[in-house]
């Protein structure tokens, strides 16, 4: 019996890796695919300084009433949803809030008052305000299910051109220097470290 003291999320990720290790220790995995889809996700995740963010981004539809948002938002589910196939995340996505009032009430308990709502937003909001169908989507990684279906340890071993832990690619030399003319075509200005 394993048991573990933290922040639920730390528990959770710290056991469930002990459990794949000793799952694979002691030969208990099988051949077999085991989808599954992850329905559910907290909408709100909450940071060291006691405020809330976003678990997925704040665009993410709760699968609650605007009402009981405003009332309770760290209990609040959201409508997000990963595939996940042995244990591998392979794709994930979302409902799109569509509604006005909710993604004001959204960008509210994220502390983005409405003025900066507006100036960042604007388009958005007025977007919703003249009526949005409901919309969403999913996103497939299929290099994680080709890393499943070839027995890879990593997904670098099934991507054409990994880059390395630094980010780099070690193919073209990205990144690379930006010259000055592509600079100036950006308006942006380089500083030196000592500024």
């Amino acid at each position: 019996v394993f048991f573990g003291a933290d922040k639920s999320s730390v528990v959770s990720e710290a056991l469930g890796a002990l459990r794949c290790k000793v799952g694979e220790d002691l030969n208990l995995y099988t051949c077999d695919w085991a989808p599954m889809w992850v329905i559910d996700f907290p909408m709100f995740e909450e940071t060291e300084s006691g405020g809330l963010t976003p678990l997925h981004h704040p665009f993410t539809a709760p699968s609650c009433s605007v009402d009981a948002l405003k009332l309770d938002p760290a209990n609040a589910l959201s409508r997000a949803y990963d595939m996940v196939l042995n244990g591998v995340e392979l794709g994930g996505g979302s409902i799109r809030i569509h509604d006005q009032d909710m993604q004001a009430v959204v960008f509210d308990i994220l502390g983005i008052g409405a003025e900066e709502q507006r100036e960042k937003f604007g388009f958005l909001l007025d977007a919703l305000k003249f009526g949005a169908p409901p919309h969403g989507g999913v996103a497939f990684g299929l290099d994680r299910l080709i890393m499943l279906m070839v027995g890879a340890d990593s997904i670098r071993d099934v991507i054409a051109f990994p880059k390395t832990q630094s980010a780099a690619c070690l193919l073209t030399d990205a990144p690379g220097r930006v010259d000055s003319a592509q600079l100036r075509e950006l308006n942006i200005r380089l500083r030196s470290k000592d500024d």
